[in-house]
């Protein structure tokens, strides 16, 4: 299978597997079901990941469609950075108290997450522009891109293998009022949802016109 038929294919799981759930929402910590659905989400979207930026030539690593749209290489540095930005959200809302409101507060995010951030339009038409901390800035190396990629992922899945701890009661703030807040479940989730929307990213990159060849 291919890298963009397993995103695809992925995509698709997501929206079964997690419309299956949803009567768990009720339930403060992570469900069995749910905590072998997200762990199949980092493995898969990991190999996709990893999958894409392997073998990519220097030129192709830094080839831009445009001026204004962001290299393979830029893509994957985003990657990175948000998703150690995203964790480390969910970590802060575990150290906050317990909201006694928190499944009127967040009903329904989990699904929204799944449905509205793997499905990237093509050139990010409609989409948020990233925060500033987040975006590329080239000040890293493709290999410590790549070794601190996983290493994130390793953490978050030691974290959700591990966890007992009721995720679903602890929010933080998201700078987005249509997620806002989310749980640290859901925070959670959002890693291998956001590395599977922007490695569609790098796709379009290399599907580009002038993308170097081999």
């Amino acid at each position: 299978m291919s890298v963009k038929t397993g995103l695809a294919s992925l995509a698709l799981l997501l929206s079964c597997t997690f419309a299956a759930a949803a009567a768990n929402t009720a339930e403060a910590k992570l469900t069995e079901e749910e905590r072998q659905q997200l762990l199949t989400m980092l493995s898969e979207s990991a190999e996709r990941y990893l999958g894409l930026v392997a073998g990519v030539s220097d030129e192709q690593w830094n080839f831009k469609p445009a001026p204004d749209r962001w290299s393979v290489g830029e893509c994957a540095e985003h990657i990175m950075r948000s998703n150690e930005a995203l964790f480390g959200s969910a970590k802060t809302a575990l150290a906050k108290a317990a909201d006694p409101d928190w499944y009127e507060k967040t009903k329904g995010k989990s699904e929204l997450l799944m449905r509205v951030m793997p499905n990237r339009n093509p050139g990010g038409a409609g989409g948020a522009s990233a925060p500033q901390e987040i975006r590329p800035t080239g000040e890293f190396s493709r290999a410590e891109i790549i070794e601190r990629f996983q290493a994130l992922y390793e953490q978050v899945r030691a974290f959700v293998r591990d966890t007992e701890a009721p995720l679903k009661e602890h929010l933080e703030e998201h700078p987005f009022p249509i997620f806002n807040p989310l749980n640290a479940y859901d925070w959670t989730i959002y890693v291998p949802l956001h590395t599977i929307r922007h490695s569609k990213q790098m796709i379009e990159v290399m599907e580009s016109d002038h993308y170097p060849q081999d």
